[in-house]
């Protein structure tokens, strides 16, 4: 719930002067609703590709559900990606599982891909739970998803207890979560899905530890928080992930 209409805009030029001109990197900008119009409109005469993604959806089509916004009302502002499950929706607003489920499946039938979060909390990594938690996150809020769907999904690790504490899940930590995630996926819809659909880190992202992250072999892109706020900062991590591109790309 960062930055207003009016300030949207000038967050976008300087994020493009910054980061300069990337072509190897997926970039989506997720603001809040009432900034998607302006940025939407802005976007269009950017240079560097970016798309919009959204915080949230409410899993009915319409209706009375008054506050709420629609699969249908993001699609019409050009929004591609949506975050479902976040952790600090199922803290503060209590999302269960099984409503995140049904939010992944409303994003995928609207034609959005849905940015689906698990995560565990600090006590449930120190009760050893964390596999326990991952996997009834992953079976819950996928599970009425075939593997054709999962080519529009991306799922995003978010140790809960690293996310706007300033602590990071280190590289290693990070690494055997995402493997574990990619587990899980083969088991439900096979290895080729497991192998194919992005598995991103997010939890205090910045730019001091962005290269280390995503430099592990199972870690596809970040899902970046309080570090996006500066536009310098996001350019910062968008650079190394191109750099990881680069150096992960065969020289002809």
């Amino acid at each position: 719930m960062n930055l207003t209409h009016d300030e949207v805009k000038p967050y976008l030029d300087s994020f493009l002067t910054e980061v300069g001109e990337v072509t190897d990197v997926q970039i989506v900008f997720i603001p809040s609703y009432t900034s998607i119009p302006a940025l939407a409109v802005a976007l269009e005469k950017s240079p560097t590709p970016i798309e919009l993604g959204a915080q949230n959806v409410h899993w009915q089509s319409s209706g009375a559900f008054t506050g709420e916004v629609s699969a249908a009302m993001l699609r019409a502002l050009q929004v591609k990606y949506v975050v479902i499950g976040h952790s600090e929706r199922r803290q503060w607003f209590g999302e269960t599982d099984e409503l995140v489920g049904k939010k992944v499946v409303t994003a995928l039938h609207a034609g959005l891909h849905p940015l689906f979060c698990v995560g565990e909390s600090l006590s449930e990594r120190d009760e050893n739970r964390v596999e326990e938690v991952l996997e009834r996150q992953l079976r819950k809020g996928l599970g009425d998803c075939s593997s054709q769907d999962l080519r529009s999904v991306v799922i995003a690790y978010e140790p809960v207890w690293a996310i706007g504490t300033g602590r990071t899940a280190t590289a290693a930590q990070a690494q055997v979560a995402h493997a574990f995630i990619r587990s899980v996926v083969a088991s439900a819809f096979g290895p080729a899905a497991a192998k194919s659909i992005r598995v991103q880190y997010g939890g205090s992202v910045k730019p001091e530890n962005a290269q280390a992250l995503m430099s592990q072999n199972d870690i596809d892109g970040a899902l970046v928080g309080g570090a996006s706020l500066d536009p310098r900062s996001f350019a910062q991590i968008v650079r190394n992930a191109s750099e990881k591109m680069r150096a992960a790309s065969p020289i002809h």
